[in-house]
């Protein structure tokens, strides 16, 4: 071998000593296992946990930056001191299983300083549903009464369609139950089946909601109240929703194209800093760029120091208008969001929200 050779080979030799030095020195992270089925688990049964154990078999002290989990059903902790080389460590894994039935499959990284910098671990497994029982299945209660809900919501009804809700009932005391209602508005018709509910029965409330005979569009609250045994309590509140909108599917191309168009000129206002106890007042403005009558069919504020008032509620072709908004700070304080929602005639946006913002500054004190 000539001394080129001899050269080079020493070299070599000194780089995978030099290579193999430092990984020996370098921190390293091995677990016993990187994956962990949990099996079935029934859901009442409370945190299910699990301990992957780990090894540094390096040569350097490893340390557990830091554990972060794919979802907040999964809580971890570890070893937060350095694990010497030949030690060993922890990371325990905590499932919640509260309200996730069936099966899952979660993800755990471990960073370190370890020269495989991220280690993903999982665990897996089936929830077991908890049984259900009769406060699950009716969990409101109105006096004696437990219902599956107290909110009737028949969603969107198109004005001019008659809808169909439901409420479900029990009655689990041992007494018979004479169901009635109070305040219903005229739009609404209440029924109950049975109208009088023997102990441990199950029952119905059926509403029907008439758009024809209501004035109003957009999002309706209203509220009746449910009579047990003659016994009116207004405590025993039932409320009752609809967003009604007006039915555009039918349109077509020709009348979209004829339709009438409303647009802001801006949808947000911004009033700065007031003091409390002062109003601020501002006019968004709007045209009907569209080719048929404008007809303005509500305008809402989002709470009551917010007043509106549009000029016109008809506006012709071209013709432009403006929605006054009020607002008082009154003894408010801090950022302040309001909204006034807009409901027309335009198919292409029959909704508008503008918006209100600003600042409301503390009183002095000295």
């Amino acid at each position: 071998m000539n001394l080129l050779s001899r050269s080079l080979l020493t070299s070599l030799i000194l780089l995978a000593g030099f290579q193999l030095n430092a990984q020996q020195k370098a921190a390293s992270i091995s677990f016993e296992n990187e994956k962990y089925d949990f099996g079935n688990i029934k859901e009442e049964a409370g945190l299910a946990t699990h301990n992957f154990a780990f090894t540094n078999t390096g040569g350097e002290a490893l340390i557990i930056q830091r554990v972060t989990a794919s979802c907040g059903c999964t809580s971890p902790s570890w070893t937060k001191e350095p694990v010497p080389p030949g030690g060993k460590g922890l990371i325990k894994v905590a499932f919640n299983p509260k309200n996730r039935p069936n099966k899952f499959n979660k993800t755990i990284s471990v960073y370190s300083n370890a020269d495989k910098k991220v280690v993903v671990l999982k665990i897996t497994g089936n929830v077991i549903p908890k049984p259900r029982t009769i406060e699950d299945d009716y969990p409101y209660t109105l006096g004696d009464l437990r219902m599956n809900t107290n909110h009737m919501a028949f969603v969107k009804v198109i004005k001019g369609q008659t809808k169909k809700a439901e409420v479900k009932i029990i009655n689990t005391t041992d007494k018979d139950l004479e169901i009635a209602f109070d305040n219903v508005p005229a739009h609404i018709k209440l029924t109950v089946t049975p109208q009088l509910l023997k102990a441990g029965q199950k029952g119905n409330i059926s509403g029907i909601y008439n758009s024809d005979m209501l004035n109003d569009w957009g999002f309706v609250v209203n509220r009746a109240y449910i009579v047990i045994n003659g016994v009116k309590d207004r405590k025993n509140m039932l409320t009752i929703s609809a967003t009604l909108t007006e039915d555009f599917g039918k349109m077509s191309d020709e009348e979209l194209a004829n339709a009438a168009k409303i647009e802001f000129k801006e949808k947000q206002f911004d009033f700065g800093m007031i003091q409390q106890k002062t109003s601020v007042e501002h006019e968004f403005t709007f045209t009907n760029t569209g080719k048929s009558d404008l007809l303005i069919r509500k305008v809402k504020s989002s709470c009551g120091c917010t007043a509106v008032s549009p000029k016109e509620k008809v506006i012709k072709p071209g013709q432009s208008s403006s929605v006054k908004a009020i607002f008082s700070s009154g003894s408010r304080v801090g950022r302040q969001n309001k909204s006034i929602t807009i409901i027309t005639n335009d198919p292409k946006q029959s909704t508008v929200i503008l918006r209100i913002t600003g600042e409301v500054e503390a009183p002095k004190t000295d």
